[in-house]
């Protein structure tokens, strides 16, 4: 039987995960992220051959937007289901999903869009200055990169790790190959927990780095 508090469990996964991951590329902070995404998953395939790769100004970035109180638009509710909401409250971020919006709905019906795709055109504003954090719709993450193009919204960071067969390894190449700042990683691995769980483990790098 488990007897052990949540923050002891969490706790002693985090040293199970250094004791078995040997030696990595990542800095510190990188690490961090990483961690958090393999503590979520279970899963040691985000620092091998499904590896997070981070563009140089990522943390910088995304850690700077938060403490600013940045919007941050995610794909799907579930994203937003495992953030933490203590620190969304204490920076001011408002997590925003509108998929299931009838705006969102209508619109994409009549654009013969998918609804992720649809709810990142409608949302440039709130995209502005913001971050991005795309966990299940590759659709979503192309259309993000678009606006980026056409330079009608330009976010402080895209985090795009979308789970599936289908574009979801080539958006993801697709923003690697970007100037925005973004977090992503290599192959079809992802989804809502990875996304969440690098979105939190930058309120931990802003936290320490107010701390110190």
């Amino acid at each position: 039987m488990i007897t052990q508090k949540g923050q002891s469990i969490e706790d002693k996964s985090m040293e199970i995960i250094e004791s078995e991951i040997g030696t990595h590329p990542y800095s510190q902070d990188e690490w961090t992220i990483v961690k958090r995404v393999i503590h979520s998953t279970a899963d040691f395939e985000f620092a091998r051959s499904n590896k997070i790769i981070f563009h140089n100004q990522a943390i910088e970035s995304g850690t700077n937007a938060l403490k600013e109180g940045c919007n941050i638009v995610v794909d799907v509710n579930g994203v937003v289901g495992l953030l933490n909401k203590d620190n969304l409250a204490k920076f001011g971020n408002k997590a925003l999903c509108s998929i299931s919006d009838p705006n969102v709905v209508e619109e994409a019906k009549k654009l013969n869009k998918t609804r992720a795709q649809t709810a990142m055109r409608l949302g440039a504003k709130e995209i502005e200055g913001g971050i991005v954090a795309i966990g299940n719709a590759p659709t979503a993450l192309q259309e993000v990169i678009q606006m980026i193009k056409e330079g009608v919204a330009k976010p402080a960071l895209v985090i795009g790790i979308p789970v599936g067969f289908v574009c979801a390894a080539e958006s993801k190449e697709e923003l690697a190959a970007t100037e925005i700042p973004f977090i992503t990683n290599v192959g079809r691995k992802g989804g809502s927990p990875c996304a969440s769980a690098i979105l939190n483990a930058l309120y931990i790098i802003l936290k320490q780095r107010l701390a110190s």
